[in-house]
């Protein structure tokens, strides 16, 4: 760490990141206890400090190695939170800051974690997602908007005169946002989440996590910018029990797996894996592209 002493040992971690001069710069990732922690941006709100003298001083990379390194629940990890200052220190000085908030989660409970004017603030997310912009207290407010969407089909209230047959199942959603704002993914995210079924093995939970996070999937060219368009680089799912993460990426919608093993448990190295970016296609009649 860059202003406090470094812990001799670690719990072990696994998740996607870019790595750089050895050190992995981590997008989301979960640990050997099944605490699970994702950065996602946060670029107009978040609000990084200068060093307090009072607190445990980290920069905004070091948060989620020092989380999920030292914590086994979310409730360990409040504690520990309670005690850190977030800085503006650059993990390099060609690499400002990212402006993040993070959605932390275990087995019990998931939190919402956002660093503003006032401090690192900690907020009960009981809808289990959480998108960009902005603040996680307006986007919960904006559900309300939305409060009568059901999973059901829904009996008319037009009129008590009116005979209004339903022409489609899944009227009870209308007026769901299928825009591709941050405000919106996270009101169909938590939609789909809230009222999704859970099935009854661990291979079918994948599956269908993955079907939910397939809702507010970022087709490139959706949406343009000024350099390119915006895309969902990789998607991913982890099994806090059996500490698998399932991933798939933009190129290869095949979901990829790593096992974290006792060797992964207790090494004492970095091990990195490199992201499938090739389709992969199985032809059941033996033919090939």
């Amino acid at each position: 760490y860059r202003r406090i002493p470094a812990p001799h040992t670690h719990f072990a971690i696994m998740g996607i990141a870019t790595v750089m001069d050895g050190y992995p710069l981590y997008y989301d990732a979960v640990n050997e206890h099944g605490l699970y922690m994702a950065g996602l941006n946060f670029v107009h709100s978040a609000v990084y400090h200068k060093p307090r003298t009072d607190r445990k001083n980290l920069a905004q990379f070091e948060l989620l190695p020092r989380i999920l390194g030292g914590c086994r629940t979310v409730e360990e990890a409040c504690r520990e939170l309670e005690e850190i200052n977030l800085t503006d220190d650059p993990f390099r000085q060609d690499l400002p800051a990212a402006r993040l908030h993070w959605l932390l989660a275990d087995r019990d409970q998931t939190v919402t974690l956002e660093p503003i004017k006032e401090g690192l603030l900690i907020y009960p997310n009981p809808v289990g997602v959480l998108t960009n912009e902005p603040p996680f207290p307006v986007q919960m407010a904006l559900l309300s908007h939305y409060r009568g969407l059901s999973p059901k089909e829904e009996e008319s209230t037009f009129s008590e005169t009116l005979s209004l047959p339903a022409e489609s199942r899944g009227l009870g959603a209308l007026g769901l946002p299928g825009d591709l704002s941050s405000p919106s993914r996270f009101v169909r995210a938590a939609f789909v989440n809230c009222n999704s079924v859970i099935p009854p093995t661990p291979e079918a939970t994948v599956s269908q996590c993955f079907h939910i996070l397939g809702a507010v999937t970022q087709v490139e060219g959706s949406v343009r910018l000024e350099n390119g368009s915006e895309r969902t680089q990789y998607t991913a799912v982890c099994d806090a029990d059996a500490l698998i993460y399932h991933f798939t990426t933009y190129e290869n919608r095949q979901i990829s797996a790593v096992r974290m093993t006792e060797q992964e448990k207790n090494g004492a190295s970095l091990l990195s894996y490199p992201l499938l970016h090739r389709e992969q296609i199985r032809f059941l009649n033996g033919a090939s592209l």
